[in-house]
């Protein structure tokens, strides 16, 4: 009873206990409040930092709390975030929340208020709020100082594509504030009198130095900016992936993708962690390299691995996964040891060694022989530790490279790198005999003999060429054997024979031995027949040539060519081919445009002698005329015209001349018979004959215009075009009357040449019969006539001794002298004399006569006749004149006066002379009253009167008005 009584009241107390604790429980949401709530600004994040603690729990005792937190911009009814926030909760633990803020903090007054409810499974009841606490205000313009305009955020970081807000905040609301990004104006929105908002969406990444944010007053020179700083978007790490190489270690490499893109790079953290550990705590490493990092395996053979690979920078935190199994990731190290043994001409082993990699020791080696850069042959070998391989069918003094690599044999992953070894095979001796060919001249009754041979390829000669060996056999005598040694690397020799026919056998040969022999003949006649050579043409392929087969046995064809024809030195070619060939293509790097080259093909004899059966000739690509003809113009007629151009070579053009075109220019607007209308390059006109014929070298041009201007020009053509246009020969075609003329004219002048000719040929008789030397005074005949007993030595007459009939009297005037042909002709003035006798009533009997060959000037006088005297003339006027010795008297004294004050070549002297009687006699002898002058065949006096001479006072002057009258 007293255990039972024990019993109840313990019961009883537990009872009142529980009971006492539920109540408590129940008003605890009541009690249990955020208290000491603070709140700090973080202005570089833009965060507000809340902290709290909770009092009323009790020891030791931890509740899951939630708890409601708003915040409020500029005005408390304003809430413009709620959240709520489970943990749980200790006694008096403090408690932290953060929140970024989109809008800068700096721009509006922000307040936090919070209240707390328990939110435990230990207590059953509803969830009761605690009462709120009070508003915490967090106001940060009231410390920005007293500058009149801020900008915010300062120098934020934002990645690109993100959304950001600005906003400015002026001490003056009366200023009109513009902002701009990067020079472009930007509109917001007015939170309050002195703050403005700026929303800008989806920001871009402009340059690695920022983006440029400013604000200006219009009142003033206030500018305030900030510097946005825009980074390339953070990208994860691509190509994660780890691998061992001794399963003791794992390597994991990835990349790391692009940078931010600005000029002070962002710091980036890469963290590697193993989630599949079977450990409390996950191993975690923090790697020191950007883009691989090492992890140890442990000793416990975990071979499953979980990876996680976390980058993080100030802005974000990206993180890659990756699953594998160790065994399966195995990457081997590259084989050691490897060497190249017991080399041969065509053989050789490769030996080499392995890494051991734990319990999987068997690995697949590959094995790869190079050959002249290129995989010849390609081999796999299981190997454990040793390597071995026997590389077979190699070609002698050749050079190979061998190279090995190893990979997990199981489980393949990766293969091990490349370990390389060169090695050159052993000489043998030529396997192939050279190519032999042969040209042949004929030089003062000798046979000369050009060899050529082609130098053996690296296969045939399996060695360096040291020398080649020629052996002239004389068909026409066998025993007789000559041996030439020609050292490498020449590829020729000229050999001087007789008449006979010879074999000849060429060998090259190495430090081994010496390759087959090649064989040619030469024949002591050649006999080639002469061949018409045929055109070909050639493409981008070369020249494709064919011949006829031969009816007879035939060993085989040879295509001979030069590569650079016209050089001295053609670089001869030839091409060997089989008898059952009868055709081939010749190609060539050398073959060039515009170049002709000729091809002979020769049959090879079962003797072994070759003999000519086709020539060819041809261009690889056909040019245009390189140069025009010099044409010359021949046979010009009134209708027609001859041109001829047989200079020309058109063998030395770059194509194959096809004909000639030749154009013609006239005024006339139709083109001639024959020729049709043509534009050339100038946009002119004129007529085009076409000549098809190339081997032709003279045109006609025809049905021309008499007396008509025309122009030429000639140019070839080859299938691909025309030469050069040159300029145009200018011709004018003859007048249609003008040959006659020529017939008419070239006679005259003929004749008149021949008169010319012989009168200087008999100028001197001419001279003598039309201008005879002017008479020597002292020589002259006419002395004979005066005999004068009183002087005998007198030689010249004297003025007194003549009587004449007139005396002429020419005005000279003064100035320079002029020729004959350029003084104007006058008239002398004529001095008569009139004959005394009063009987004589008639006209006078004087009849003056000039001599003209004295006075040239007075050629043209008039001729004086007779001058009628009247019969009432006084005797005084004529008495005078009774007598001819007064003349000499009254003149003498005048005469030598005047000569002596004439000057010096002013006087032009007439000799005047009276005509003889026809008595003919001495003047002594003349009648008192004379008949009428008769002509005499000689002078009877003759005197000199010189020009200007006065006329003295006693003698009559008759002017020219009495003469003529």
């Amino acid at each position: 009873m007293a255990l039972f009584s024990a019993f109840q009241t313990t019961f009883l107390l537990a009872l009142l206990s529980l009971k006492t604790y539920q109540s408590e429980v129940l008003s605890e949401p009541l009690s249990l409040a955020p208290e000491s709530l603070e709140v700090s600004i973080d202005s570089a994040r833009q965060c507000l930092h809340l902290q709290w603690s909770v009092h009323n729990l009790a020891y030791h005792q931890e509740l899951k709390m939630v708890f409601q937190i708003e915040i409020s911009r500029i005005k408390t009814s304003n809430v413009i975030w709620v959240e709520n926030y489970s943990t749980t909760v200790k006694r008096n633990q403090v408690l932290r929340w953060s929140w970024e803020s989109k809008l800068p903090l700096e721009c509006a007054k922000h307040s936090v208020r919070m209240r707390g409810a328990v939110d435990d499974a230990q207590v059953p009841e509803l969830r009761f709020w605690s009462n709120w606490t009070s508003w915490e205000e967090v106001d940060v313009q009231s410390s920005l100082g007293h500058d009149p305009l801020f900008v915010f955020p300062k120098d934020k970081l934002v990645e690109e594509g993100s959304n950001v807000t600005i906003c400015y905040v002026s001490r003056s609301h009366q200023n009109n504030i513009s902002c701009y990004l990067e020079g472009v104006r930007m509109h917001g929105e007015q939170l309050d009198p002195n703050v403005c908002v700026f929303h800008l969406k989806n920001v871009p990444f402009i340059r690695e130095t920022g983006t440029n944010i400013y604000c200006k007053a219009d009142q003033g020179d206030v500018i305030k900016g900030i510097v946005l700083f825009v980074s390339k978007v953070f990208e994860e790490p691509k190509d994660f992936s780890c691998e061992t190489r001794d399963l003791k270690t794992l390597n994991c490499t990835w990349a790391p993708g692009s940078d931010a893109g600005l000029l002070t790079q962002l710091s980036q953290s890469y963290t590697l962690f193993e989630s599949l550990k079977a450990t409390k705590c996950a191993p975690r490493t923090l790697c020191k390299h950007k883009s691989w990092c090492n992890w140890q395996v442990s000793p416990d053979s975990q071979e499953m691995y979980n990876f996680t690979l976390t980058a993080e920078n100030y802005l974000r935190k990206r993180s890659v996964h990756l699953l594998f199994n160790l065994t399966h990731r195995v990457h081997p190290m590259a084989p050691f040891n490897v060497f190249v043994k017991n080399v041969s001409a065509t053989n050789a082993t490769m030996t080499w060694k392995v890494h051991s990699i734990g319990n999987y020791s068997t690995l697949l080696c590959q094995i790869e022989l190079y050959g002249e850069g290129k995989v010849i042959q390609k081999q796999n070998v299981s190997v454990k530790v040793n390597g071995k391989h026997l590389m077979k069918k190699l070609e002698p003094s050749t050079e190979y490279a061998a190279q090995v690599r190893c990979a997990n044999a199981h489980h393949f992953w990766k293969w091990s790198e490349w370990t390389r070894r060169n090695f050159t095979t052993a000489e043998a001796a030529p396997s192939e005999a050279p190519d032999v060919w042969r040209n042949v001249k004929s030089v003062q009754g000798h046979c000369v003999v050009t060899l050529f041979w082609k130098p053996l390829s690296k296969l045939q000669a399996n060695g360096k060429i040291l020398f080649y060996n020629v052996v002239l056999e004389n068909l026409d005598r066998p025993s007789t054997l000559k041996l030439l040694s020609i050292p490498a690397p020449a590829n020729g020799t000229e050999l001087t024979l007789d008449r006979c026919s010879y074999q000849i056998h060429v060998t090259a040969n190495n430090s081994v031995g010496t390759s087959p022999a090649s064989v040619i003949a030469v024949s002591g006649d050649p006999g080639n027949k002469e061949v018409e050579e045929e055109r070909v043409k050639g493409t981008e392929d070369g020249f494709c040539l064919s011949w006829k087969p031969q009816p007879g046995d035939v060993t085989g064809y040879v295509v001979e060519w030069c590569e650079r024809p016209g050089d001295p030195l053609c670089d001869l070619q030839w091409k060997n081919l089989g008898p059952n060939t009868t055709s081939t293509v010749v190609s060539s790097d050398a073959f060039r445009p515009g170049v002709r080259y000729n091809f002979r093909i020769y049959g090879i004899s079962t003797e072994r002698i070759p003999y000519l059966l086709e020539k060819k000739t041809g261009y690889s690509q056909e040019l245009v005329p390189s140069d025009n003809p010099q044409v010359l113009m021949s046979n010009l007629t009134s209708y027609s015209f001859t041109l001829s151009w047989k200079d020309y070579a058109a063998e030395s053009q770059p194509g194959f001349v096809r004909g000639y075109s030749l154009y013609l220019k006239s005024k006339a607007a139709r083109c001639l018979p024959g020729s049709e209308k043509a534009v050339l390059s100038d946009d002119s006109i004129c007529c085009k004959y076409k000549i098809d014929n190339p081997k032709q070298k003279t045109f006609v041009v025809e049905n021309l215009q008499p007396a008509s201007f025309y122009e030429f020009f000639l140019t070839p053509y080859t299938s691909v075009g025309e030469g050069p246009q040159g300029a145009f020969t200018k011709v004018t075609t003859p007048d249609e009357y003008s040959h006659i003329l020529i017939r008419i004219i070239l006679p005259m002048i003929f004749s008149i040449l021949l008169i010319m000719i012989l009168c200087y040929l008999k100028s001197q008789w001419m001279k003598e019969k039309c201008y005879p030397d002017i008479p020597d005074p002292y020589k002259s005949s006419v002395l004979s006539l005066i005999k004068s007993k009183e002087n005998p030595r007198l030689t010249i007459m004297n003025v007194k001794d003549c009587i004449p009939d007139a005396i002429e009297v020419i005005n000279k005037q003064e100035g320079t002298r002029k020729s004959l042909t350029e003084t104007e002709p006058t008239k002398p003035t004529y001095l008569y004399l009139l004959p005394t006798e009063k009987s004589h009533s008639g006209p006078g009997p004087c009849i003056c006569f000039e001599n003209f060959t004295y006075n040239q000037a007075a050629s043209d006088s008039v001729s004086c006749g007779h001058v009628p005297v009247t019969p009432k003339a006084q005797p005084s006027q004529l008495g005078l004149l009774t007598s001819s010795e007064n003349v000499p008297k009254a003149l003498g004294k005048n005469y030598v006066n005047s000569l002596g004050e004439i000057p010096a070549g002013e006087t032009n002297l007439n000799y005047v002379s009276q005509l003889a009687s026809p008595m003919c006699g001495d003047k002594s002898s003349l009648p008192t009253n004379p008949p009428e002058p008769a002509l005499c065949s000689e002078y009877k006096t003759q005197m000199a009167i010189p020009m200007g001479l006065a006329s003295p006072p006693s003698i009559t002057l008759l002017d020219e008005g009495e003469h003529d009258h």
